[in-house]
């Protein structure tokens, strides 16, 4: 039982609140999943990228699946060794391909013949070969929000399957590229098996075909997003997931690589914040928090829904209200029409399923500090981030006041 009042009082709000160990029982009954088969996890470092978290992982044996060389670099510091290190994402600048290069990481996920050209030449340059995977759009709709599905011609991610073939014959007869890997990710929150087993299927065929032409690959990278439960999401199970993948691979020896990310840290995760007071507007009721979509952006982004937890001596009725907060937005809700209790000042709301792309997708707007982060661990609590202050956000400005 979490003392969300006692780490409030010590903390101050709002606060970042995570539970190490639901991450590690998250971790375990994945990679148990894919027993039986040569398998690397690799955290997908954008669902929460503080040091303390890539680290938990990394003493697990995770690897790390990171977007940017910034989350490479995380990945460096928080213990994960280079050959368990993927660098994917559709826009790479060339000091980044570079500098991936350079610290010998697995592999450097491509996603399109422009990229490649790009890598290779300063593959070139450095005298190296560079480890490569391609990533595969299978054209599959995962069924998930418009935002986060990856897998669909209508996405930026990744090449169709002609294109694929065409770069890896390219880069196998390159003496700068090594293709060591092929990669697909359909989206994220994924909730619904067959487009999962389907995607899995086509690009297990290209691997084949592949093969019949003497490229011999050695990764399966299945990406990540398998869904969670924020609300009434009926899930899919870490062995059901793991077997519709497997059941595509039969005589190919290939070492499967997820990036689970939100799976792991989501509902790990809680968000805590403050009431200032309640509003009437007419009929509208308001519930105004310390709390705001600079520190929880997903609600205004997504209009995503998380569950909302009230820790008050309140016995009122419950009645509809939307839990908003201070920034100078009407698009800044956590909540809209939720039902709660009458709230007084000081009043603690926990938001839940906070893990995941809470923290990170947080910004200074409305120059507003960034909360402090929590780890909870053996029932034990540290302080795993500061919270930022003024000074902190105006460093890289004042001294170039003039």
């Amino acid at each position: 039982m979490i003392n969300f009042k006692e780490l409030a009082n010590e903390h101050k709000t709002p606060l970042y609140i995570y539970d190490l160990d639901y991450m590690t029982k998250q971790y375990g009954d994945l990679k148990d999943a894919f027993k039986g088969r040569k398998s690397i996890m690799a955290y997908a470092v954008k669902s929460n990228s503080n040091l303390s978290i890539v680290k938990h992982f990394a003493d697990l044996g995770s690897g790390a699946d990171c977007v940017s060389i910034g989350e490479v670099r995380r990945a460096f510091l928080a213990g994960v060794p280079a050959y368990k290190i993927i660098f994917s994402g559709v826009g790479k600048s060339d000091d980044e391909i570079r500098e991936a290069i350079e610290k010998d990481i697995l592999y450097i996920n491509v996603e399109s013949e422009a990229e490649l050209g790009r890598v290779e030449l300063i593959a070139k340059e450095l005298n190296s070969t560079s480890r490569i995977s391609i990533r595969v759009n299978p054209n599959i709709d995962p069924q998930t929000h418009p935002y986060i599905s990856t897998g669909l011609h209508d996405n930026k991610f990744g090449v169709e399957l002609d294109t694929a073939k065409r770069m890896y014959i390219r880069a196998n007869n390159s003496q700068y590229l090594d293709p060591v890997g092929i990669h697909f990710h359909i989206g994220s929150q994924l909730t619904e098996l067959k487009p999962i087993y389907e995607s899995a299927e086509i690009v297990a065929d290209l691997v084949r075909s592949l093969s019949n032409i003497k490229i011999e690959l050695k990764f399966f990278d299945i990406g990540g997003g398998l869904g969670v439960k924020y609300d009434d999401e009926i899930t899919i199970a870490p062995y059901d997931y793991a077997q519709a993948i497997l059941g595509t691979l039969k005589g190919l020896d290939l070492t499967v690589i997820c990036e689970p990310g939100r799976f792991l840290t989501a509902n790990a995760g809680y968000f805590l914040t403050k009431v200032l007071y309640e509003k009437q507007n007419g009929a509208k009721r308001f519930v105004v928090v310390d709390g705001a979509m600079n520190d929880l952006l997903r609600p205004s982004l997504y209009n995503a829904y998380h569950k909302i937890e009230v820790i008050t001596d309140s016995e009122s009725e419950l009645s509809k209200a939307d839990v908003v907060g201070p920034v100078c937005e009407s698009g800044d809700f956590f909540a809209k029409d939720y039902q709660l209790p009458v709230l007084e000042h000081n009043d603690l709301l926990v938001v839940h399923s906070a893990g995941a792309y809470g923290f990170g997708m947080g910004s200074n707007y409305n120059t507003r500090g960034r909360s402090a982060e929590v780890a909870l661990e053996d029932g034990k609590a540290r302080l795993i981030r500061k919270r930022e202050n003024f000074e902190d956000l105006i460093a890289l400005e004042k001294d170039l006041l003039v």
